[in-house]
């Protein structure tokens, strides 16, 4: 069953779900899959919990002041105020907050009990088990921006065409090409990437070949996602400054003549982008690429996820490394807590990387001294992570703030929390430098310029 057919069976809005999920803090994994098809247990917990679910639902919808909320839930104004300066809810210009903020919700979070919630859910998933971890703003956000492939509805009723064109923009390393695999699993499409060799004219297998024969060719197939990468050097706007290859510039060409075919022959091209800074107007057009999805690097929270997920990924229960982490109670999230929260910014591929620095680590530790006994210390894991660091160039730091640059403009009320978070990160990596004094005495003459 799709989430779309249980809220229509209950009589409540898909969206109230969706929130309640991320109100709630539930694992995706143990309530919907990847294409949106409901678990037993959250259909269970839904049907005989509709009276709950519906009152969630109507406070949801409600526009509400601090003391509307306090009221709602018996807790103080103080307590709730908290919390609404912590979410960075949005205001209506007569200061009550948006319907996006939910009271019980906030009570959750003041420590309110919910136990009634988690009683339907059995065992969590493993990480190993899991579609992908973290990320669950990221997935509704772009569940939302897919619908019209999911459900008829939005251009039945509404008018609203399926996208042609997306673009994943974020810092290099972020899991774009990672996402655009996950877009074609949830609407069902065939991924296809587009290699550097595909663009302009070239020979494969002896014969001559050109992008635009390539496009026609996936045109004629069913159900096709086409993910290019260096989307936004590929769909430069020219300008004085900065040259467009001429193959590129026919690449752009010969997408803005077939786009309007796109929808009708089941085909969606997704493109892959540092910055959506300096990328053609014609492109970003409406009807063409307007759906702009901001793919961001790991919160602390999925850092940790992510540590513990590469570390144990394909370990047996009997191998070595296993019982070494075991010992060392690392094989619970809250062992990576503390070295997650200092790899600040660090994007995927940094995290790979601070894991296999850290195995190698662990193994050679073992060769020398023959041992199972070894502690994961402070000085194994900050070795582990100034190895990864190595990747944390100048060049990425302004990577990273240009994508909060790009993403406050083009997605801020989508993900204000997450943007916030990342601005703090980033901000931790500013150099103050300190006047320095001058060597040596100082004149008289010195002394009286200070004065």
């Amino acid at each position: 069953m799709k989430l779309a057919d249980l809220a229509k069976e209950l009589k409540i809005s898909p969206e109230s779900i969706i929130k309640f999920i991320q109100d709630f803090d539930l694992e995706l994994s143990e309530c919907i899959t990847t294409n949106f098809n409901v678990k037993d247990d959250f259909a269970k917990f839904a049907r005989e919990n509709i009276s709950f679910l519906k009152k969630y639902e109507k406070d949801l919808e409600q526009t509400k002041s601090v003391e509307d909320i306090a009221g709602t839930i018996n807790q103080s104004p103080e307590k709730v105020a908290e919390i609404i300066k912590r979410e960075k809810p949005r205001l209506f210009d007569n200061g009550m907050y948006r319907s996006s903020v939910s009271s019980f919700g906030i009570d959750h979070k003041l420590g309110g009990n919910y136990q009634f919630v988690y009683d339907y859910f059995g065992d969590k998933t493993s990480l190993t088990e899991r579609d992908f971890i973290g990320y669950r703003d990221l997935f509704f956000h772009i569940s939302k921006e897919l619908d019209p492939f999911i459900n008829n509805t939005p251009l039945t009723d509404w008018g609203i065409h399926k996208p042609a064109g997306i673009i994943l923009y974020g810092p290099p390393g972020s899991g774009k090409i990672f996402w655009g695999n996950k877009i074609a699993e949830i609407i069902g499409y065939h991924f296809k990437e587009v290699k550097k060799y595909y663009l302009g004219t070239s020979f494969v297998d002896g014969l001559k070949t050109s992008f635009n024969d390539f496009l026609i060719q996936m045109l004629k197939e069913e159900k096709v996602l086409l993910f290019m990468e260096e989307f936004d050097d590929i769909m430069r706007q020219r300008s004085d400054k900065k040259t467009v290859l001429s193959c590129d510039e026919e690449t752009k060409e010969i997408v803005l003549n077939y786009i309007g075919r796109f929808e009708a022959e089941d085909l969606l091209m997704v493109g892959s982008a540092n910055s959506v800074v300096g990328i053609d107007e014609d492109i970003l057009a409406p009807g063409r690429f307007d759906v702009l999805i901001p793919v961001f690097p790991p919160n602390a929270r999925e850092r940790s996820e992510m540590i513990l997920y590469f570390m144990t990924e394909n370990l047996a229960k009997d191998a070595l490394l296993m019982k070494i982490l075991i010992a060392n109670n690392a094989d619970h999230l809250p062992f990576w807590e503390e070295i997650s929260s200092k790899m600040k910014v660090f994007s995927n591929t940094m995290i790979v990387d601070f894991t296999q620095s850290l195995k190698k680590r662990i193994r050679n530790q073992y060769l020398k001294d023959n041992s199972e006994n070894i502690k994961i210390d402070s000085k194994l894991l900050n070795a582990a992570r100034r190895d990864a660091s190595a990747k944390l160039t100048e060049e990425y730091l302004n990577q990273v703030a240009q994508f909060i640059s790009d993403v406050s403009v083009n997605n801020y009320d989508d993900f204000p929390k997450r943007i916030a978070a990342l601005k703090d990160e980033l901000e931790s990596y500013k150099v103050v430098e300190t006047p320095r004094k001058t060597i040596g005495f100082q004149t008289k003459t010195e002394e009286k310029t200070k004065k």
